[in-house]
Protein backbone atom coordinates (compact mmCIF):
# COMPACT_ATOMS: atom_id res chain seq x y z
CA UNK A 1 0.00 0.00 0.00
CA UNK A 2 1.40 3.39 -0.96
CA UNK A 3 1.54 6.49 1.17
CA UNK A 4 -1.25 8.12 -0.87
CA UNK A 5 -3.61 5.22 -0.42
CA UNK A 6 -2.77 5.11 3.30
CA UNK A 7 -3.90 8.71 3.67
CA UNK A 8 -6.99 7.97 1.60
CA UNK A 9 -7.94 4.99 3.76
CA UNK A 10 -7.22 6.95 6.95
CA UNK A 11 -9.40 9.84 5.75
CA UNK A 12 -12.18 7.39 4.82
CA UNK A 13 -12.05 5.80 8.26
CA UNK A 14 -12.25 9.20 9.96
CA UNK A 15 -15.15 10.31 7.76
CA UNK A 16 -17.05 7.04 8.20
CA UNK A 17 -16.47 7.13 11.96
CA UNK A 18 -17.82 10.67 12.09
CA UNK A 19 -20.84 9.70 10.04
CA UNK A 20 -21.57 6.69 12.23
CA UNK A 21 -21.22 8.84 15.35
CA UNK A 22 -23.54 11.50 13.91
CA UNK A 23 -26.02 8.83 12.80
CA UNK A 24 -26.14 7.35 16.29
CA UNK A 25 -26.47 10.85 17.76
CA UNK A 26 -29.52 11.42 15.57
CA UNK A 27 -30.92 8.04 16.68
CA UNK A 28 -30.35 9.00 20.32
CA UNK A 29 -32.11 12.33 19.82
CA UNK A 30 -34.99 10.57 18.11
CA UNK A 31 -35.51 8.05 20.90
CA UNK A 32 -34.91 10.58 23.70
CA UNK A 33 -37.84 12.79 22.75
CA UNK A 34 -40.31 10.02 22.02
CA UNK A 35 -42.43 12.03 19.60
CA UNK A 36 -41.99 10.08 16.39
CA UNK A 37 -44.11 12.29 14.13
CA UNK A 38 -41.99 15.33 14.88
CA UNK A 39 -38.72 13.42 14.72
CA UNK A 40 -39.30 11.13 11.77
CA UNK A 41 -36.96 13.32 9.72
CA UNK A 42 -34.25 12.76 12.34
CA UNK A 43 -34.83 9.02 12.13
CA UNK A 44 -34.64 9.01 8.34
CA UNK A 45 -31.54 11.21 8.41
CA UNK A 46 -29.89 8.85 10.90
CA UNK A 47 -30.71 5.82 8.75
CA UNK A 48 -29.40 7.65 5.70
CA UNK A 49 -26.13 8.49 7.44
CA UNK A 50 -25.67 4.89 8.61
CA UNK A 51 -26.37 3.48 5.12
CA UNK A 52 -24.00 6.02 3.56
CA UNK A 53 -21.32 5.08 6.08
CA UNK A 54 -21.79 1.40 5.22
CA UNK A 55 -21.58 2.20 1.49
CA UNK A 56 -18.33 4.11 1.97
CA UNK A 57 -16.75 1.42 4.12
CA UNK A 58 -17.52 -1.35 1.61
CA UNK A 59 -14.90 -0.38 -0.96
CA UNK A 60 -12.02 -2.58 -2.16
CA UNK A 61 -9.38 -0.41 -0.45
CA UNK A 62 -11.21 -0.46 2.85
CA UNK A 63 -11.80 -4.21 2.50
CA UNK A 64 -8.01 -4.67 2.33
CA UNK A 65 -7.60 -2.76 5.56
CA UNK A 66 -10.41 -4.75 7.18
CA UNK A 67 -8.74 -8.01 6.16
CA UNK A 68 -5.44 -6.82 7.66
CA UNK A 69 -7.17 -5.81 10.87
CA UNK A 70 -8.96 -9.16 11.01
CA UNK A 71 -5.58 -10.90 11.08
CA UNK A 72 -4.55 -8.93 14.17
CA UNK A 73 -6.03 -9.09 17.67
CA UNK A 74 -8.13 -5.97 17.02
CA UNK A 75 -11.36 -7.96 17.31
CA UNK A 76 -10.46 -9.00 20.85
CA UNK A 77 -9.79 -5.37 21.81
CA UNK A 78 -13.08 -4.28 20.23
CA UNK A 79 -14.97 -6.99 22.13
CA UNK A 80 -13.45 -5.77 25.40
CA UNK A 81 -14.31 -2.15 24.57
CA UNK A 82 -17.85 -3.20 23.64
CA UNK A 83 -18.22 -5.15 26.87
CA UNK A 84 -16.97 -2.20 28.91
CA UNK A 85 -19.39 0.18 27.20
CA UNK A 86 -22.32 -2.20 27.70
CA UNK A 87 -21.47 -2.59 31.38
CA UNK A 88 -21.22 1.20 31.66
CA UNK A 89 -24.67 1.52 30.06
CA UNK A 90 -26.13 -1.05 32.47
CA UNK A 91 -24.52 0.75 35.40
CA UNK A 92 -25.80 4.15 34.24
CA UNK A 93 -29.30 2.72 33.84
CA UNK A 94 -29.13 1.27 37.35
CA UNK A 95 -27.91 4.54 38.85
CA UNK A 96 -30.60 6.55 37.06
CA UNK A 97 -33.31 4.07 38.04
CA UNK A 98 -32.16 3.97 41.66
CA UNK A 99 -31.59 7.71 42.05
CA UNK A 100 -34.99 8.78 40.67
CA UNK A 101 -37.04 7.39 43.58
CA UNK A 102 -34.56 8.91 46.03
CA UNK A 103 -34.81 12.27 44.27
CA UNK A 104 -38.63 12.11 44.30
CA UNK A 105 -38.61 11.17 47.99
CA UNK A 106 -36.29 14.11 48.72
CA UNK A 107 -38.49 16.52 46.72
CA UNK A 108 -41.60 15.35 48.62
CA UNK A 109 -39.79 15.82 51.91
CA UNK A 110 -38.79 19.37 50.95
CA UNK A 111 -42.39 20.10 49.91
CA UNK A 112 -43.73 18.74 53.21
CA UNK A 113 -41.23 20.83 55.16
CA UNK A 114 -42.21 23.95 53.21
CA UNK A 115 -45.92 23.26 53.75
CA UNK A 116 -45.42 22.96 57.52
CA UNK A 117 -44.17 26.53 57.70
CA UNK A 118 -47.20 27.97 55.89
CA UNK A 119 -50.12 29.11 58.00
CA UNK A 120 -53.31 27.14 57.47
CA UNK A 121 -56.03 29.42 56.19
CA UNK A 122 -59.54 27.93 56.31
Amino acid sequence: MTLESSFSVFANVIIVGGMVFYGFALFAEYFATGRWAKNVTGLLAALGMLVLAAALILTPQNAEVIVRLARTRASVVLVWISTALLLAAITAFGIITYSKPLRLWHERKIERDLNRERPKIP
